[in-house]
């Protein structure tokens, strides 16, 4: 038994492999559930269950908390006020087989939004993009990373964000200025998501792909997840923007374990109807605007399953270009180029997508650092 979709809208089913179907959620609910289904349920139509809650700082039994608070009290490192930083925290079911990991990813945002100076729907795709990427990151190595590339064809031009397992992370958009009626025209249906992994030992990435169904970026990130890496999962991931500020933004996933057994994946899917609530949009970004902390949605999530945490990371923007990676770059380019580039140009400029920070060199300072070079360049290989 997989995790069930609930929306107050309608659903619809979407077969991506004999075994895999993705069940996307149409309407207002932020909430986008994908699990393995056999091909004969896959056409079963059927309304969404009507949300039973409103969404508060209850948890999805109607206790008051208690247990987050108990947790957090005996944690306190997990403790984050008024969701005053970042964080991503995990915590796992007792049964071992459900874990959620919440974030919140304000402060990440607002910086991004000042770096690229992005407009709303800017900012909403970057934001949605670089959420999905830290949750994904969560549990891998230090070393290791997970890009997300979105590009439905849209106005957008695309999002990419790069996230490792410190949650070190950067993104960037192709038209920071992009102005749309909404997000999916931003983005656009026409398109695909791609998803590289890496790490420093392998002998060659891990990339898969799939397309852009709804232009919302967590629901087709869902897909994705469903269906390349056969994943049974609820992905949800969204910021609420006012002005040039974002007041919220971050996400949550969680992901049916091998071996949960069907008592714990009714219980899940209970406690996500409650936690979405009736009537309320853009879940996650309204329960942190509520004062929720990720440790109270994983909390909530987890309600009568006895949660338990498994660890906190603080997500920072952080940038790793420099003068070296742009030398590498200029290597790849056949030498012919290189000279009829530096004959053209008096200055070899360069400007990083993820930061902004520019590089200027000379004719003679790259004609000098291409002489002491040394290595093959193709296999220097960071992302």
């Amino acid at each position: 038994m997989g995790l069930r979709s609930a929306s107050r809208g309608k659903n619809f089913f979407v077969a991506l492999t004999p075994s895999i179907v993705a069940t996307m959620v149409l309407g207002p609910g932020r909430i986008f559930l994908v699990r393995p289904m056999s091909p004969a349920s896959a056409f079963t139509r059927t309304a969404a269950p009507a949300f039973r809650r409103a969404v508060g700082l209850r948890s999805a039994s109607g206790a008051t908390g208690d247990a987050a608070a108990a947790m957090k009290e005996t944690h306190p490192e997990y403790a984050n006020i008024n969701n005053r930083d970042d964080v991503a925290f995990s915590a796992i079911s007792s049964c071992g087989g459900i874990k959620v990991t919440a974030a919140t990813a304000r402060n990440l945002l607002n910086e991004m939004m000042s770096t690229h100076s992005l407009t709303e729907a800017a900012a909403q795709a970057l934001g949605r993009t670089a959420v999905c990427a830290l949750l994904m990151s969560n549990g891998m190595e230090d070393e290791q990373t997970v890009q997300i590339t979105v590009n439905g064809g849209g106005l957008l031009g695309g999002a990419v964000a790069i996230c490792n397992g410190a949650g070190e992370i950067r993104g960037f958009v192709g038209n920071p200025n992009v102005v749309a009626p909404s997000l999916r025209d931003a983005v656009g249906i026409k398109g695909t998501v791609q998803v590289v992994r890496n790490h420093p030992e392998w002998p060659r990435p891990y990339n898969g792909i799939t397309a852009v169904i709804s232009g919302e970026i967590d629901r087709d990130v869902g897909v994705y997840l469903a269906e390349s890496e056969q994943r049974s999962c609820a992905l949800a991931a969204a910021a609420s923007i006012g002005g040039v500020l974002c007041r919220a933004a971050g996400g949550y996933l969680v992901e049916q374990l091998p071996g949960c057994d069907e008592k714990s994946a009714a219980k899940v899917q209970e406690n996500l109807q409650a936690l979405v609530g009736a009537g309320n949009d853009d879940v996650p970004a309204n329960l942190l605007l509520t004062g929720m902390e990720p440790a109270d949605i994983a909390d909530a999530i987890l309600e009568g399953m006895g949660p338990r945490p498994l660890g906190q990371v603080r997500p920072a923007n952080v940038c790793i270009c420099s003068e070296e990676r742009l030398l590498r770059s200029i290597r790849l380019i056949p030498r012919e180029e290189i000279e009829g580039l530096l004959m053209e140009h008096e200055i070899f400029e360069a400007k990083c997508e993820f930061c902004g920070k520019s590089y200027r060199m000379g004719p003679k300072e790259v004609r000098e650092k291409l002489a002491k070079a040394t290595g093959d360049p193709s296999r220097q290989v960071d992302i």
